[in-house]
């Protein structure tokens, strides 16, 4: 018994240096545990937030937002995190994003007079509360797509396939843009709708589409013919307007200068007839001899000869230079003696000329 106790005894002797690796093994396994679960924890209380992206923190169910962009620590657990785009997003109706054929199901629709039509639209948005946009509501674009279908269809009903089709879009797309902008207000669910456009319209038959499409080029040629007709009345009335101030300015400036005119001759006559009646017989003389100035050096006389030729005696001028020599052809061609009888006969026919203006000057001083 003894003997196997002593062998027992030294077979269970420890290693003092597998004793040394294992507590070693041991602390490192604790090291790389802490670690890891250092950063575990570390990786899950920082994260990033993008200038385009709100950050809503909620801590044992009370939420807090957060905007401002960069790195932020949350705690882990505790702390949920959820990020909510700033951007403005968008959906379709009506159509498949990818393939951008029509969703009969959303955009095959009835309008007022009874015809078919197939209309889809791209319906913008944003979130304006994120708290609300996560927790008002299960899922809010679920509920803006419903709301948006259902006054696209109650507004496409009020009109016409002409005016869905055609010159309408705008008008439809205000109505319904209205309706989906109060629903919201009092949905409050934390988007607020940014914009709603028709993409397409048009029938579901080909033939109808090539109608409807003449029938829009023919609108379209309409306008513009009407804007060209406009374009050219807008310049056409200014050209006639300001031709016609300057007509009216010229007969105004013609008019005044002939009142002006009329009132120096006025004037004038009122001096004539003061001087007239201080000395009438010398104003009389004088008025005659100004009336000869202004109407002799304008008169032609003429003489005819016994012979059946003629002579211009006055102008003057005819004395000498061409006219005299158109004189002497008038003798016939006589030479240098008719030249010189036309002469003389010419300086007796002034002197008549001036005896009778004498003599007539006379008679009107006896006149007068």
């Amino acid at each position: 018994m003894f003997k196997s106790r002593k062998n027992k005894g030294v077979y269970d002797q420890p290693d003092p240096e597998r004793k040394k690796s294992r507590k070693k093994l041991g602390a490192t396994a604790g090291i790389v545990v802490i670690l890891f679960i250092v950063l575990y924890l570390f990786a899950g209380s920082v994260y990033t937030l993008k200038e385009n992206e709100y950050a809503v923190i909620t801590t044992f169910g009370v939420p807090d937002v957060v905007e401002e962009s960069g790195i932020h620590v949350k705690i882990p657990y505790i702390q949920q995190l959820k990020k909510v785009p700033k951007t403005i997003n968008g959906f379709p109706i009506g159509y498949e994003t990818n393939s951008e054929d029509f969703v009969d199901k959303e955009s095959f629709m009835i309008t007022r007079d009874y015809n078919f039509v197939n209309v889809d639209f791209y319906v913008a948005y944003k979130v304006t509360d994120p708290v609300k946009y996560l927790y008002a509501s299960e899922n809010p674009i679920a509920i803006l797509k419903n709301l948006t279908q259902s006054y696209i269809r109650d507004t496409i009903g009020l009109y016409d396939v002409d005016s869905v089709i055609t010159t309408g879009k705008n008008e439809i797309q205000a109505s319904i843009k209205d309706k989906i902008v109060t629903r919201l207000e009092e949905e409050d669910i934390g988007i607020q709708l940014v914009n709603i456009t028709i993409q397409d319209a048009e029938p579901p038959t080909q033939e109808v589409i090539n109608a409807f499409k003449n029938v829009e080029n023919a609108k379209q040629g309409k306008e513009t013919s009407i804007n060209k007709a406009n374009q050219k009345r807008n310049e056409d009335i200014p050209a006639a307007r300001a031709a016609a101030d300057e007509t009216v300015k010229t007969a105004q400036a013609q008019a005044e200068e002939r009142v002006n005119e009329a009132k120096g001759q006025t004037a004038r006559l009122n001096e004539l007839y003061a001087e007239y009646q201080k000395y009438p017989l010398i104003t009389k003389q004088r008025m005659f001899y100004e009336t000869m100035e202004e109407i002799l050096p304008g008169m032609k006389v003429i003489i005819e000869r016994s012979d059946g030729t003629t002579q211009t005696m006055l102008p003057l001028e005819s004395f000498t230079g061409t006219s005299f020599a158109n004189g002497g052809s008038g003798q016939n061609g006589q030479g240098a003696d008719g030249q010189r009888n036309g002469a003389a006969s010419g300086q007796n026919g002034t002197s008549q000329s001036n005896s009778a203006g004498g003599s007539g000057m006379t008679s009107d001083g006896d006149a007068q």
